[in-house]
Protein backbone atom coordinates (compact mmCIF):
# COMPACT_ATOMS: atom_id res chain seq x y z
CA UNK A 1 0.00 0.00 0.00
CA UNK A 2 2.75 2.50 0.73
CA UNK A 3 4.76 1.17 -1.91
CA UNK A 4 1.68 2.42 -4.30
CA UNK A 5 1.21 5.64 -2.61
CA UNK A 6 5.29 6.43 -2.85
CA UNK A 7 4.46 5.71 -6.73
CA UNK A 8 1.48 8.10 -6.43
CA UNK A 9 3.12 10.66 -4.81
CA UNK A 10 6.05 10.56 -7.50
CA UNK A 11 3.96 10.78 -10.63
CA UNK A 12 1.89 13.87 -9.50
CA UNK A 13 5.32 15.03 -8.34
CA UNK A 14 6.37 15.01 -11.89
CA UNK A 15 3.11 16.48 -12.82
CA UNK A 16 3.56 19.29 -11.60
CA UNK A 17 7.01 19.86 -12.51
CA UNK A 18 5.87 19.18 -16.11
CA UNK A 19 2.92 22.14 -15.88
CA UNK A 20 5.64 24.12 -13.90
CA UNK A 21 8.26 23.74 -17.11
CA UNK A 22 5.57 24.85 -19.56
CA UNK A 23 3.99 27.76 -17.63
CA UNK A 24 4.27 31.19 -19.47
CA UNK A 25 6.35 33.74 -18.08
CA UNK A 26 3.61 36.40 -16.44
CA UNK A 27 4.94 39.12 -18.21
CA UNK A 28 4.26 37.39 -21.31
CA UNK A 29 0.80 36.22 -20.11
CA UNK A 30 -0.34 39.26 -19.73
CA UNK A 31 1.20 41.25 -23.00
CA UNK A 32 -0.72 38.25 -24.66
CA UNK A 33 -4.14 39.12 -23.32
CA UNK A 34 -3.51 42.72 -23.83
CA UNK A 35 -2.55 41.85 -27.34
CA UNK A 36 -5.74 39.98 -27.71
CA UNK A 37 -7.98 42.90 -26.23
CA UNK A 38 -6.86 44.79 -28.82
CA UNK A 39 -7.27 42.85 -32.06
CA UNK A 40 -10.41 41.18 -33.43
CA UNK A 41 -11.49 38.60 -35.76
CA UNK A 42 -13.16 40.28 -39.10
CA UNK A 43 -16.16 38.43 -40.39
CA UNK A 44 -14.85 34.96 -41.45
CA UNK A 45 -12.25 34.84 -39.33
CA UNK A 46 -11.73 32.11 -36.56
CA UNK A 47 -8.00 32.83 -35.48
CA UNK A 48 -8.92 33.71 -32.07
CA UNK A 49 -10.80 30.54 -31.56
CA UNK A 50 -8.24 28.73 -29.85
CA UNK A 51 -7.05 31.80 -27.32
CA UNK A 52 -8.67 30.26 -24.72
CA UNK A 53 -6.46 32.18 -21.41
CA UNK A 54 -7.58 29.10 -19.44
CA UNK A 55 -4.84 26.92 -21.15
CA UNK A 56 -1.49 26.72 -22.02
CA UNK A 57 -1.24 30.15 -24.25
CA UNK A 58 1.77 28.23 -25.98
CA UNK A 59 -0.36 26.35 -27.64
CA UNK A 60 -2.88 29.00 -28.96
CA UNK A 61 -2.31 29.66 -32.96
CA UNK A 62 0.40 32.01 -34.29
CA UNK A 63 1.97 31.99 -30.59
CA UNK A 64 5.58 29.91 -30.66
CA UNK A 65 7.51 29.43 -26.72
CA UNK A 66 10.79 28.56 -25.89
CA UNK A 67 10.35 27.78 -22.52
CA UNK A 68 8.40 30.12 -20.95
CA UNK A 69 9.00 32.66 -23.22
CA UNK A 70 7.10 33.52 -26.47
CA UNK A 71 9.37 33.73 -29.08
CA UNK A 72 7.73 34.15 -32.41
CA UNK A 73 4.05 35.70 -32.91
CA UNK A 74 2.27 35.54 -36.47
CA UNK A 75 -1.34 36.75 -35.73
CA UNK A 76 -4.15 36.19 -37.93
CA UNK A 77 -4.61 33.61 -40.45
CA UNK A 78 -2.08 33.24 -43.38
CA UNK A 79 -3.92 31.17 -45.84
CA UNK A 80 -4.69 33.27 -48.92
CA UNK A 81 -8.41 34.57 -49.07
CA UNK A 82 -8.11 34.99 -45.10
CA UNK A 83 -10.05 38.00 -43.86
CA UNK A 84 -7.76 39.03 -41.20
CA UNK A 85 -8.10 40.87 -38.21
CA UNK A 86 -9.31 44.33 -37.03
CA UNK A 87 -8.09 46.80 -34.26
CA UNK A 88 -5.00 48.41 -32.93
CA UNK A 89 -1.59 47.23 -32.03
CA UNK A 90 -1.16 47.18 -27.91
CA UNK A 91 2.01 48.65 -26.83
CA UNK A 92 1.83 45.42 -24.40
CA UNK A 93 3.76 44.11 -27.63
CA UNK A 94 6.70 46.01 -26.48
CA UNK A 95 6.78 43.15 -22.87
CA UNK A 96 8.00 40.07 -24.99
CA UNK A 97 11.18 40.85 -24.18
CA UNK A 98 12.43 37.51 -26.45
CA UNK A 99 10.09 38.01 -29.81
CA UNK A 100 12.44 37.35 -32.79
CA UNK A 101 9.24 37.38 -34.96
CA UNK A 102 6.61 39.61 -35.22
CA UNK A 103 3.69 39.49 -38.47
CA UNK A 104 0.23 40.54 -39.03
CA UNK A 105 -1.56 39.06 -41.72
CA UNK A 106 -3.68 41.44 -44.27
CA UNK A 107 -6.56 42.76 -42.53
CA UNK A 108 -7.65 45.85 -40.91
CA UNK A 109 -5.63 47.02 -38.37
CA UNK A 110 -5.03 50.69 -37.69
CA UNK A 111 -3.86 53.37 -35.79
CA UNK A 112 0.19 53.91 -35.20
CA UNK A 113 2.92 51.37 -34.86
CA UNK A 114 3.84 51.20 -30.79
CA UNK A 115 6.95 52.73 -30.16
CA UNK A 116 7.49 49.95 -27.85
CA UNK A 117 8.15 47.32 -30.88
CA UNK A 118 11.83 49.11 -30.21
CA UNK A 119 12.07 47.26 -26.82
CA UNK A 120 12.55 44.02 -28.60
CA UNK A 121 16.13 43.29 -29.11
CA UNK A 122 16.25 40.23 -30.25
CA UNK A 123 13.78 40.92 -33.26
CA UNK A 124 14.77 39.98 -36.60
CA UNK A 125 11.69 39.91 -38.31
CA UNK A 126 8.95 42.43 -38.53
CA UNK A 127 5.98 41.88 -41.27
CA UNK A 128 2.92 44.05 -41.17
CA UNK A 129 1.94 45.00 -44.69
CA UNK A 130 -1.48 45.69 -46.22
CA UNK A 131 -2.76 46.68 -43.31
CA UNK A 132 -4.02 50.30 -42.20
CA UNK A 133 -1.30 51.47 -40.05
CA UNK A 134 -0.59 55.29 -39.97
CA UNK A 135 1.48 58.15 -38.86
CA UNK A 136 5.30 57.79 -39.17
CA UNK A 137 7.95 55.21 -38.91
CA UNK A 138 9.35 55.53 -34.61
CA UNK A 139 12.78 56.23 -35.33
CA UNK A 140 13.46 54.04 -32.23
CA UNK A 141 13.19 51.05 -34.82
CA UNK A 142 17.23 52.04 -35.12
CA UNK A 143 17.77 50.20 -31.60
CA UNK A 144 16.53 46.93 -32.68
CA UNK A 145 20.17 46.40 -33.92
CA UNK A 146 19.53 42.29 -35.11
CA UNK A 147 16.39 43.50 -36.80
CA UNK A 148 17.07 41.63 -40.43
CA UNK A 149 13.60 42.42 -42.46
CA UNK A 150 11.38 45.15 -41.71
CA UNK A 151 7.88 44.94 -44.29
CA UNK A 152 5.41 47.83 -43.47
CA UNK A 153 4.09 47.86 -47.26
CA UNK A 154 0.46 48.57 -47.74
CA UNK A 155 0.07 50.77 -45.36
CA UNK A 156 -0.86 54.62 -44.40
CA UNK A 157 2.58 55.73 -43.58
CA UNK A 158 3.49 59.22 -43.22
CA UNK A 159 6.96 61.17 -42.23
CA UNK A 160 10.46 60.42 -43.29
CA UNK A 161 12.21 57.22 -43.42
CA UNK A 162 14.45 57.79 -40.99
CA UNK A 163 18.38 57.88 -40.87
CA UNK A 164 18.20 55.52 -37.71
CA UNK A 165 16.90 52.61 -40.32
CA UNK A 166 19.84 52.70 -42.02
CA UNK A 167 22.00 52.20 -39.19
CA UNK A 168 20.73 48.53 -38.72
CA UNK A 169 23.80 46.40 -39.61
CA UNK A 170 21.89 43.40 -40.07
CA UNK A 171 19.13 44.80 -42.04
CA UNK A 172 18.36 42.76 -45.68
CA UNK A 173 14.82 43.11 -46.55
CA UNK A 174 13.56 46.57 -46.13
CA UNK A 175 10.05 47.19 -47.33
CA UNK A 176 8.31 50.05 -47.28
CA UNK A 177 6.34 50.35 -50.83
CA UNK A 178 2.84 52.21 -50.97
CA UNK A 179 2.83 54.23 -48.26
CA UNK A 180 3.41 58.44 -47.76
CA UNK A 181 6.53 58.88 -46.73
CA UNK A 182 8.54 61.63 -48.22
CA UNK A 183 11.86 63.09 -47.44
CA UNK A 184 14.93 61.96 -49.15
CA UNK A 185 16.41 58.38 -49.05
CA UNK A 186 18.74 58.10 -46.27
CA UNK A 187 22.19 56.24 -46.53
CA UNK A 188 22.48 52.52 -45.41
CA UNK A 189 25.34 50.75 -43.40
CA UNK A 190 24.38 47.04 -43.91
CA UNK A 191 26.42 45.13 -46.40
CA UNK A 192 24.22 42.13 -46.20
CA UNK A 193 20.97 44.38 -47.30
CA UNK A 194 19.92 42.33 -50.60
CA UNK A 195 16.53 44.34 -51.00
CA UNK A 196 14.89 47.86 -51.13
CA UNK A 197 11.39 48.57 -52.03
CA UNK A 198 10.34 51.98 -51.71
CA UNK A 199 7.95 52.13 -54.84
CA UNK A 200 4.54 54.31 -54.87
CA UNK A 201 5.54 56.94 -51.79
CA UNK A 202 6.28 60.65 -52.31
CA UNK A 203 10.18 60.46 -51.85
CA UNK A 204 12.26 63.87 -53.14
CA UNK A 205 15.83 64.63 -53.47
CA UNK A 206 18.59 62.71 -55.86
CA UNK A 207 19.91 59.01 -55.26
CA UNK A 208 23.34 58.87 -53.88
CA UNK A 209 25.17 55.85 -55.19
CA UNK A 210 27.43 55.70 -51.72
CA UNK A 211 24.33 55.58 -50.07
CA UNK A 212 22.84 52.12 -51.40
CA UNK A 213 25.14 49.12 -50.37
CA UNK A 214 26.58 46.86 -53.36
CA UNK A 215 24.99 44.19 -52.10
CA UNK A 216 21.83 44.82 -53.60
CA UNK A 217 19.97 42.44 -55.66
CA UNK A 218 16.62 44.23 -55.87
CA UNK A 219 15.81 48.02 -55.83
CA UNK A 220 12.76 49.19 -57.15
CA UNK A 221 12.38 53.70 -56.07
CA UNK A 222 9.15 53.57 -58.95
CA UNK A 223 6.76 56.42 -58.87
CA UNK A 224 8.39 58.72 -56.49
CA UNK A 225 9.74 62.33 -57.18
CA UNK A 226 13.31 61.79 -57.37
CA UNK A 227 15.38 63.95 -58.99
CA UNK A 228 19.44 64.04 -60.50
CA UNK A 229 21.35 61.56 -62.70
CA UNK A 230 21.82 57.76 -61.66
CA UNK A 231 24.72 57.24 -63.90
CA UNK A 232 26.93 56.67 -60.79
CA UNK A 233 24.42 54.07 -59.80
CA UNK A 234 24.05 51.84 -62.79
CA UNK A 235 27.54 51.00 -62.54
CA UNK A 236 28.33 50.61 -58.79
CA UNK A 237 25.50 48.51 -57.89
CA UNK A 238 26.44 45.57 -59.80
CA UNK A 239 25.27 43.05 -57.96
CA UNK A 240 21.89 43.83 -59.11
CA UNK A 241 19.32 41.87 -60.56
CA UNK A 242 16.46 44.09 -60.66
CA UNK A 243 16.44 47.89 -60.48
CA UNK A 244 13.37 49.98 -61.34
CA UNK A 245 13.52 54.02 -61.28
CA UNK A 246 10.33 54.30 -63.39
CA UNK A 247 7.97 57.53 -63.07
CA UNK A 248 10.10 59.85 -61.35
CA UNK A 249 11.90 62.93 -62.42
CA UNK A 250 15.62 61.77 -63.33
CA UNK A 251 17.45 63.78 -65.97
CA UNK A 252 20.86 63.88 -67.40
CA UNK A 253 22.70 61.62 -69.84
CA UNK A 254 23.76 58.08 -69.22
CA UNK A 255 27.46 58.15 -70.59
CA UNK A 256 28.55 55.90 -73.28
CA UNK A 257 31.87 55.38 -70.70
CA UNK A 258 32.14 56.00 -66.70
CA UNK A 259 34.35 55.14 -64.42
CA UNK A 260 33.47 51.91 -61.68
CA UNK A 261 34.94 54.63 -59.33
CA UNK A 262 34.20 58.59 -58.80
CA UNK A 263 37.07 60.42 -59.00
CA UNK A 264 37.61 63.75 -57.30
CA UNK A 265 41.36 64.20 -57.23
CA UNK A 266 43.39 61.71 -59.07
CA UNK A 267 47.12 62.02 -58.92
CA UNK A 268 49.55 59.55 -60.82
CA UNK A 269 52.62 61.68 -61.45
CA UNK A 270 55.81 60.24 -60.19
CA UNK A 271 54.99 56.80 -60.57
CA UNK A 272 55.82 53.57 -62.49
CA UNK A 273 52.10 52.54 -63.54
CA UNK A 274 51.30 50.12 -65.77
CA UNK A 275 48.48 48.65 -68.01
CA UNK A 276 45.29 51.44 -68.54
CA UNK A 277 43.04 52.67 -66.17
CA UNK A 278 39.67 50.82 -67.76
CA UNK A 279 35.76 51.93 -67.37
CA UNK A 280 32.98 50.00 -67.15
CA UNK A 281 32.07 48.75 -70.32
CA UNK A 282 28.37 47.21 -69.37
CA UNK A 283 25.88 47.49 -66.96
CA UNK A 284 25.23 43.88 -66.06
CA UNK A 285 21.94 44.61 -64.58
CA UNK A 286 19.48 41.73 -66.05
CA UNK A 287 16.37 44.50 -65.92
CA UNK A 288 16.06 48.11 -65.72
CA UNK A 289 13.61 50.43 -65.48
CA UNK A 290 14.30 54.41 -66.56
CA UNK A 291 10.42 54.75 -68.11
CA UNK A 292 8.57 57.68 -67.43
CA UNK A 293 11.30 60.35 -66.61
CA UNK A 294 13.40 63.35 -68.28
CA UNK A 295 16.31 61.35 -69.52
CA UNK A 296 18.16 63.08 -72.53
CA UNK A 297 21.15 62.72 -75.02
CA UNK A 298 21.88 59.59 -77.22
CA UNK A 299 21.12 55.83 -75.41
CA UNK A 300 23.81 54.71 -74.26
CA UNK A 301 25.81 51.51 -75.33
CA UNK A 302 26.56 50.51 -71.57
CA UNK A 303 22.83 48.95 -71.43
CA UNK A 304 23.36 46.93 -74.53
CA UNK A 305 23.61 44.42 -72.36
CA UNK A 306 20.69 44.47 -70.41
CA UNK A 307 18.33 41.60 -71.30
CA UNK A 308 15.08 43.82 -70.10
CA UNK A 309 15.55 47.10 -71.41
CA UNK A 310 12.42 49.97 -70.69
CA UNK A 311 13.78 53.69 -72.04
CA UNK A 312 10.60 54.85 -73.13
CA UNK A 313 8.91 57.90 -72.39
CA UNK A 314 12.21 59.89 -71.92
CA UNK A 315 13.64 62.59 -74.37
CA UNK A 316 16.51 60.36 -75.56
CA UNK A 317 17.93 61.40 -78.76
CA UNK A 318 20.02 60.43 -82.04
CA UNK A 319 20.11 56.49 -83.26
CA UNK A 320 19.62 53.50 -81.52
CA UNK A 321 23.67 52.21 -81.14
CA UNK A 322 23.98 49.39 -83.31
CA UNK A 323 25.10 46.82 -80.27
CA UNK A 324 21.08 46.92 -79.28
CA UNK A 325 20.51 45.30 -82.77
CA UNK A 326 22.84 42.74 -82.30
CA UNK A 327 21.71 41.57 -79.52
CA UNK A 328 18.17 41.68 -80.03
CA UNK A 329 18.51 39.70 -83.30
CA UNK A 330 20.41 36.68 -81.20
CA UNK A 331 17.61 36.85 -78.69
CA UNK A 332 20.39 38.18 -76.00
CA UNK A 333 18.17 41.29 -75.34
CA UNK A 334 13.97 40.25 -74.24
CA UNK A 335 12.33 43.73 -74.05
CA UNK A 336 13.75 47.00 -75.67
CA UNK A 337 10.89 49.46 -75.49
CA UNK A 338 12.26 52.87 -76.90
CA UNK A 339 8.87 54.32 -77.65
CA UNK A 340 7.64 58.00 -77.02
CA UNK A 341 11.39 59.64 -77.48
CA UNK A 342 12.91 61.59 -80.22
CA UNK A 343 15.16 58.96 -81.90
CA UNK A 344 15.75 59.87 -85.13
CA UNK A 345 16.96 56.13 -86.59
CA UNK A 346 17.79 52.58 -85.99
CA UNK A 347 20.18 50.74 -88.32
CA UNK A 348 17.91 47.81 -88.77
CA UNK A 349 16.83 46.12 -91.90
CA UNK A 350 12.93 45.99 -92.63
CA UNK A 351 13.38 42.19 -93.52
CA UNK A 352 14.88 41.42 -90.03
CA UNK A 353 12.94 38.94 -87.95
CA UNK A 354 12.64 39.86 -84.43
CA UNK A 355 13.22 36.46 -82.67
CA UNK A 356 9.92 35.15 -80.53
CA UNK A 357 11.35 35.67 -77.11
CA UNK A 358 12.10 39.54 -78.07
CA UNK A 359 9.90 42.48 -77.95
CA UNK A 360 10.98 45.62 -79.70
CA UNK A 361 8.74 49.09 -79.63
CA UNK A 362 9.87 52.20 -81.93
CA UNK A 363 6.46 54.09 -81.31
CA UNK A 364 6.41 58.09 -81.37
CA UNK A 365 9.85 58.95 -81.97
CA UNK A 366 11.11 61.31 -84.74
CA UNK A 367 11.41 58.52 -87.12
CA UNK A 368 8.93 55.93 -89.26
CA UNK A 369 9.79 52.85 -87.37
CA UNK A 370 11.67 50.82 -90.20
CA UNK A 371 9.54 47.71 -89.35
CA UNK A 372 6.04 47.06 -87.53
CA UNK A 373 6.32 45.29 -83.76
CA UNK A 374 3.93 44.96 -81.09
CA UNK A 375 3.78 47.27 -78.54
CA UNK A 376 1.47 48.05 -75.54
CA UNK A 377 -1.30 49.68 -75.60
CA UNK A 378 -0.02 52.76 -73.64
CA UNK A 379 2.69 52.87 -76.44
CA UNK A 380 -0.96 54.58 -78.62
CA UNK A 381 -1.71 54.06 -82.21
CA UNK A 382 0.21 57.34 -83.77
CA UNK A 383 3.50 55.61 -84.82
CA UNK A 384 5.40 58.85 -85.23
CA UNK A 385 6.43 62.02 -83.41
CA UNK A 386 4.69 65.10 -85.19
CA UNK A 387 7.59 67.05 -87.07
CA UNK A 388 6.46 69.88 -85.04
CA UNK A 389 7.60 68.59 -81.76
CA UNK A 390 10.53 67.29 -83.15
CA UNK A 391 12.38 70.36 -84.47
CA UNK A 392 11.01 72.28 -81.55
CA UNK A 393 13.49 69.48 -79.29
CA UNK A 394 16.21 69.64 -81.81
CA UNK A 395 16.07 73.22 -81.05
Amino acid sequence: MRFSQLIWCLMFILQLSFFADAMLDPVDFLALQAIRKSLHDLPGSNFFHSWDFTSDPCGFAGVYCDGDKVISLNLGDPRAGSPGLSGRIDPAIGKLSALTELSIVPGRIMGALPATISQLKDLRFLAISRNYISGEIPASLGEVRRLRTLDLSYNQLTGTISPAIGTLRELSNLILCHNHLTGSIPPFLSQSLTRIDLKRNSLTGSISPASLPPSLKYLSLAWNQLTGPVDRVLIRLNQLNYLDLSFNRLTGTIPGRVFAFPITNLQLQRNFFYGSIQPANQVTIPTVDLSYNRFSGGISPLLSSVENLYLNSNRFTGEVPASFVDRLLSASIQTLYLQHNFLTGIQISPAAEIPVSSSLCLQYNCMVPPLQTPCPLKAGPQKTRPTTQCNEWRG
